[in-house]
């Protein structure tokens, strides 16, 4: 069965990638796919994903959060391989800017907000 959900998390201060995937690896995620690392910089607005391998991990991190891609937005696929499950971490340009205006106001984007309101939620 496969489940699918968007957590939209916006913060007061500019984030690296690299900060949020050394955090959740904590926890248990990395970025280790079973095929190596998939990795995306939105340069063009087509998300073209792209693949390298697991020993070029410290490389991606350093190409999504380079000064040249701050004004892109980035993302990494990161998996947690005792749970078996997986996803996509789109960084938004915004929220990595060291200018940003976003602040997080705890309310739910109009973008993402349900069309549905479902119970416990």
């Amino acid at each position: 069965m496969s489940r699918s959900a968007d957590i939209d998390l916006m913060f007061a201060r500019a984030v690296t990638v690299e900060a949020v995937v050394r955090a959740l690896a904590g926890e248990g995620w990395s970025l280790q796919e079973p095929l190596g690392i998939s990795y995306v910089v939105n340069d063009d607005d087509l998300f073209n994903w792209q693949s390298a391998s697991s020993e070029q991990a410290a490389e991606v991190l350093a190409l999504v959060d380079s000064p040249a891609n701050v004004n892109h937005n980035v993302g990494v696929c990161i998996c947690h391989s005792t749970a078996e499950t997986g996803g996509q971490l789109i960084c938004h340009a915004a929220d990595r800017a060291a200018s940003s205006s976003r602040r997080s106001t705890g309310a739910v984007s109009p973008e993402h907000r349900p069309s549905r309101t479902w119970p416990g939620i």
